[in-house]
């Protein structure tokens, strides 16, 4: 199965690429990240159905989307790792996690994806959600094969 990390923004060097890095290193899933960046001004609205456009465009058709959104259903990492699986095993070929701009996404993006997962009821910078993400995937990948780095 392959994963696709879809956001807004391009991502410049610093403490949040690095963190992504580090864990997008230790995938042995089959793992790519994809930017789409806005270059337009405007209000927040026109921002963020500009961005939705995007993210549209770049949502492959045969691909289950899921958004990350605070709104969505919070998961343990365990419950992570067993809904990868579950997809995994019902023969879903690609997951696109998607992350909006700072303004969330829009509505046609939203009526896309076919689930939400939120990491807390907190807003996180998006920047920072990209490297708790790739974690999190490196944490899944792990508690399936059995290895000791997740304790619970």
């Amino acid at each position: 199965m392959k994963l696709i990390l879809l956001c807004v923004g391009a991502l410049k060097a610093g403490p949040e690429k690095d963190l992504l890095d580090q864990y997008r290193a230790r995938l042995s899933w089959s793992f790519d990240m994809r930017e789409v960046v806005c270059r337009k001004s405007g209000t927040s609205v026109q921002l963020k159905a500009w961005e939705g456009d995007l993210l549209l465009q770049a949502i492959e058709p045969e691909t289950v989307a899921i958004g990350l959104d605070e709104r969505g259903t919070s998961l343990t990492s365990f419950e992570f790792a067993q809904a990868l699986e579950n997809y995994r095993n019902e023969g879903i070929k690609s997951l696109t996690f998607v992350i909006g701009g700072a303004d969330g996404l829009s509505d046609l993006v939203r009526n896309r994806c076919q689930r939400f997962i939120s990491f807390g009821r907190m807003t996180w910078p998006h920047l920072l959600v990209r490297g708790m993400l790739v974690e999190q995937l490196y944490r899944a990948q792990q508690i399936l094969i059995g290895h000791p780095y997740h304790r619970a």
